[in-house]
């Protein structure tokens, strides 16, 4: 009787499992394994789902743009991840985490008062508040036009330290090339242009 039980709990528990997170994902970490080069990291979600990620060595981790190792993530920073589908595995492989906020020493992390926390960095830039994703169109000096499916062509402007990244390696603006499918996360200058702050493509972009 007890075995029949059993049998009839398993598919409920596998079905309020959280379905696998999209390519990108902000959220808070809640922990990740440390003393390793490769391991697991957890993020909660803005609608409060809880994910796992794995990561390695070619894993791209950004704080206060200098790259950092992936054991180096605090829990309490809010991140932002990109990630793609692990094969046989419920757990994506994040391709970069950027680490968008890290929490006050002493003192809880709360929605109202994360703004209050920057950086001295981050205070003189905009924040990154916006993402696209589409294909290259066209590009000029320091400007890209990115076609998107919803929003149709889109002026990007280019900065001095905008990061590329191809598959998770930094290379140079030069890379960049007409017919490229990219995502980029921006925000706006004092000017109000959308400018890049990152740029990716790669294998995390292409169709399966």
């Amino acid at each position: 009787m007890r075995a029949w039980r059993v049998l009839l709990v398993i598919p409920f528990a596998v079905a309020a499992q959280p379905a696998p997170s999209g390519p990108l994902v902000r959220g808070v970490v809640l922990e990740r394994d440390t003393q390793t080069t490769a391991g697991e990291f957890s993020v909660r979600a803005d609608d409060n789902q809880v994910f796992r990620y794995r990561f390695d060595p070619k894993t791209y981790v950004e704080r206060e743009q200098r790259t950092i190792d992936a054991t180096r993530l605090e829990p309490g920073e809010r991140v932002e991840v990109l990630s793609d589908e692990g094969p046989g595995s419920m757990l994506r492989y994040a391709r970069t985490v950027h680490v968008l906020q890290t929490p006050p020493p002493q003192r809880p992390v709360s929605a109202g008062r994360l703004r209050a926390y920057r950086t001295s960095t981050e205070r003189l830039l905009p924040a990154g508040t916006l993402s696209f994703a589409g294909v290259i169109s066209r590009l000029i000096n320091d400007r890209l036009v990115l076609h998107t499916r919803d929003a149709g062509d889109q002026t990007i402007l280019l900065r001095q330290d905008t990061r590329y990244l191809e598959d998770g390696t930094v290379v140079e603006p030069a890379e960049l090339k007409l017919n490229m499918r990219v995502f980029v996360r921006a925000g706006r200058n004092l000017y109000n242009e959308v400018e890049a702050y990152q740029v990716i493509w790669g294998s995390i972009l292409r169709p399966r």
